[in-house]
């Protein structure tokens, strides 16, 4: 059974799972890439849920605080080995939890639309889409999605 742990961005985990996520990210935002990669650094990214099985990492999230009620939901990944298994879930609603901890009232994120996995994940988890935010406003080929967590 797959365990989760609380930890920040310096968790060497993270970061070769984040390793693993910008490839794939490479591949699928295609020209956009370069734009999406300036808006996931991790420096000061202190709330990440890293999903271990047997003690191998094989997913990730994070938040971020957007402002005083939201947080933004970032670097959502599942090793390719364990998709399929609910680890995404599993690793969403930890991030979800631990943000109400705070009293953080609701989650945004973004994602491509060309990412239709992760799409589908977000539907399936009660996120609905809402106008594109920030640095995405004018962005064609973003899709923001947006959960009450409280």
């Amino acid at each position: 059974m797959p365990s989760v742990i609380r930890t920040t961005s310096e968790n060497v985990d993270f970061q070769n799972l984040v390793i693993l996520l910008d490839e794939v990210l490479r591949i699928k935002d295609g020209e956009d890439h370069d734009f999406y990669a300036q808006h996931n650094t991790l420096d000061k990214i202190n709330h990440v849920i890293v999903c271990y099985q047997d003690d191998v990492a094989i997913g990730c999230g994070a938040f971020k605080k957007l402002d005083s009620n939201t947080v933004e939901i970032k670097r959502m990944f599942v090793h390719p080995d364990f998709r399929g298994k609910g680890i995404a879930s599993t690793v969403l609603k930890e991030l979800e939890v631990w943000a109400s901890e705070f009293n953080f009232t609701s989650c945004v994120l973004e994602t491509g639309k060309n990412n239709t996995e992760a799409i589908a994940l977000y539907y399936k988890s009660g996120y609905e889409t809402i106008p594109n935010y920030g640095q995405y406003e004018n962005i064609e080929t973003s899709v923001c999605l947006k959960k009450p967590i409280r």
